[in-house]
């Protein structure tokens, strides 16, 4: 737990100190992620000098609201306390702990063992009597039983009226507090249900149209729009439009999908275009990279002319709400040197020491259709004003999800400025954060505010590194700001375990990616078991990312029902739709991963094992310690339902033996029941 101290200054009661408050990032510096109706558990140490006895309330606020709410906190041990209260929708928030004296429960203690002893007390009786007098308004229940209980001892003198627990609960809410004490403010951004769980299936619209769709995609006209009049043959091709991308939507909704990731949908350069495997020079119909926004037709907030026009990208999200399909949308913060703000604000880019535009780089290629934002340029205000009203241009639209293509490259202070700047306007936007980086790096950018994250997922394939990478996202403090996406596959990586084109491993790996992360996805062909690579490395042959690339999304072979299947699961198990409840299972095969998620009211419980290799297992699964809640009794499992036949099995000495056959199906999905 992160240690956060402060001394507050108290009045004649002395000074109390907070230490060890939980939840807590970096001291408060960034805040803690929930999701809206999920609960924060407060924690922290509260002590001060002295045996009075102490009281202490949590705090919190929506940062749009003046007055605080407030709830007791309950004394844990040795001067912990505990405290939960429950957002009810997104935005920022801010919370804290508060500490007082209870000076009649001080009193309380100290009067009732002098009473007990037999000795004169009848001073004291006064001084506690006269407390009840000084009560301030705590609430019409409160002032009731002061009253009564006051009355009592006045009309007879009966002190034991002066000691009831009533009477000390309504002192607490009702007395002065001249020592009251607060903890430094901790910050909270609670996100709608969406940002904690979720199936994407990333597509490249331009690729979307059935196999055999031979129309051209444009025309002069259209081709004069986009800036290539002296190129009309480039305008050539199979070129799907958003059209064809509403044609596809029952197909991926039937997958039980949620979300529907997009690549930049906008005009794309035509300057040092890259031709198809990331080639150059481009040849004739070769529609570029989508990553190299603009050209004559627009830029950031255009839609390319091949695709349709902004209605139709209107229509195609109102279809997908449709089939409660949500839109995420890339966010590149880069352009092509085509992009009408290369001559419109010259000065936002960085240049050459000869005043020629400085190409991106990554570590393994240079992006000559790409030129890079200069964001500490002496104009950088107007830069990163520019940048946020592109995506509160395409929220008006109707696009909630953002997913930050590489934004490692950029300043990472503009990330949290515009996550905020977005955010506070709408608390229902998402920002994922595209980066395959060092993993503080990625850290930091989950700290500073995006919503989820990519992860280390598709380079883990061991059982002792998918566990030790698990154990590092659900520890403390990491699973309180980093939401893990977990991608199979993307535009850019085919994992070489994925190159064999194993139909089990393909099944292994979604099983993995959907059941160890409550947000997982894949890349458009996954189900198709698109495994052609380029030699050695990692991408793509024939890549969609360079080339339009239709094809037979019925191809034989798919697993799309499984797909569907895993989807189904998760829809309907609470556990799957959490990271963090989860625990490994110790089982006596090296190339066989189980573990146990459970939901937070511990009503749910599913045991997954996923076979890492093709050979047949047979296993022990000890998972008899695990308990669930039956109408509020904690019980041990007693027996296993399995989530794809159907079939009930009694646990035998607190486990059951199993069978994995990876080539019929490579996991098991066990719902436990008590």
């Amino acid at each position: 737990m992160n240690k956060s101290f402060q001394l507050v200054d108290g009045a004649a009661g002395g000074a109390f100190h907070f230490e060890e408050v939980y939840p807590t990032v970096d001291c408060g510096r960034f805040p803690v992620k929930r999701i809206s109706s999920e609960r924060v558990e407060v924690w922290a140490d509260i002590y001060r000098d002295g045996g009075d006895v102490t009281r202490a309330h949590l705090v919190w606020r929506h940062d749009g609201e003046r007055d605080w709410k407030s709830v007791s906190m309950t004394h844990h041990t040795d001067d912990r306390w505990v405290g939960t209260f429950v957002p009810d929708r997104p935005g920022r928030y801010v919370y804290a702990v508060e500490a007082w004296t209870d000076e009649f429960a001080t009193w309380r203690d100290a009067f009732a063992r002098k009473h007990q002893t037999g000795a004169d007390a009848t001073v004291d009786a006064i001084v506690g009597a006269g407390m009840l007098t000084k009560a301030r308004a705590g609430g019409p229940d409160a002032t009731a039983v002061i009253l009564k209980q006051c009355e009592i001892f006045l009309q007879t003198g009966n002190v034991t009226a002066l000691l009831t627990d009533e009477l000390e609960h309504a002192m607490a809410e009702s007395q002065f507090r001249p020592d009251l004490s607060r903890s430094q403010l901790f910050p909270l951004v609670v996100d709608r249900a969406r940002a904690g769980v979720g199936a994407w299936y990333e597509m490249m619209p331009r690729s979307q149209a059935a196999a055999g769709n031979k129309a051209a995609a444009g025309n002069k006209a259209a081709a004069d729009n986009y800036g290539a009049a002296d190129n009309k043959d480039a305008m050539a091709g199979t070129h799907a439009t958003f059209k064809d991308c509403t044609a596809r939507l029952a197909d991926i909704a039937a997958m039980n999908f949620d979300v529907i990731c997009l690549p930049p949908i906008h005009p794309i350069g035509w300057t040092h275009r890259k031709g198809r495997d990331n080639t150059l020079p481009a040849m004739d119909g070769d529609p570029g990279s989508p990553y190299a926004i603009g050209a004559a037709a627009g830029g950031h907030d255009a839609v390319h002319p091949e695709l349709g026009t902004l209605d139709d990208f209107r229509d195609f999200i109102a279809a997908c709400t449709e089939r409660n399909l949500e839109v995420a949308l890339t966010l590149a913060a880069q352009c092509s040197p085509d992009h009408p703000w290369v001559t419109e604000h010259p000065q936002w880019f960085k240049r050459r020491p000869d005043g020629s535009l400085l190409q991106a780089e990554n570590p393994s290629e240079t992006c000559d259709d790409i030129v890079v934002f200069d964001f500490a340029c002496e104009d950088s205000a107007s830069l990163w004003n520019a940048l946020r009203d592109v995506v509160l241009f395409w929220v008006e639209q109707g696009v909630k999800i953002f997913r930050a293509d590489n934004p490692q490259a950029k300043p990472l202070p503009f990330w949290e400025w515009l996550i905020q700047e977005v955010q506070r306007r709408d608390p229902g936007v998402i920002f994922l954060a595209e980066a395959f980086t060092r993993s503080k790096i990625m850290k930091g950018l989950a700290k500073l505010g995006f919503s989820q994250s990519y992860t280390r997922f598709t380079s883990c394939t061991t059982k002792a590194e998918l566990e030790h990478y698990l154990g590092e996202l659900t520890c403390y403090p990491t699973r309180d700001y980093f939401r893990p996406n977990f991608f199979a596959n993307t535009t850019d990586i085919l994992p070489y375990h994925l190159q064999g084109g194993e139909v089990w491993m393909f099944k292994s790996r979604a099983a993995l990616a959907a059941m160890l992360s409550a947000s997982y996805g894949i890349y458009n062909g996954f189900e198709l078991i698109e495994h052609d690579a380029l030699p050695g490395s990692e991408e793509y042959r024939a890549s969609d990312k360079f080339e339009i690339k239709p094809r037979d999304w019925d191809k034989a072979g798919h697993i799309k029902p499984y797909l569907g299947l895993i989807n189904r699961i998760r829809r309907e198990n609470p556990s799957l739709q959490q990271t963090a409840n989860l625990r490994f299972i110790a089982v006596d095969d090296g190339n066989v991963i189980a573990f146990v998620k459970q939901s937070d009211d511990m009503t749910n419980a599913v045991a997954v094992v996923i076979a890492l290799s093709r050979d047949i297992h047979d296993i022990w699964l000890p998972i008899g310690d695990t308990k669930l809640d039956i109408g509020g009794e904690r019980r041990h499992v007693a027996a296993v339902e399995n989530l794809v036949s159907g079939a009930r099995t009694m646990l035998d000495w607190g486990g059951l033996s199993l069978r994995i056959e990876p080539d019929r199906d490579p996991a098991l999905f066990l719902r436990c029941l008590a």
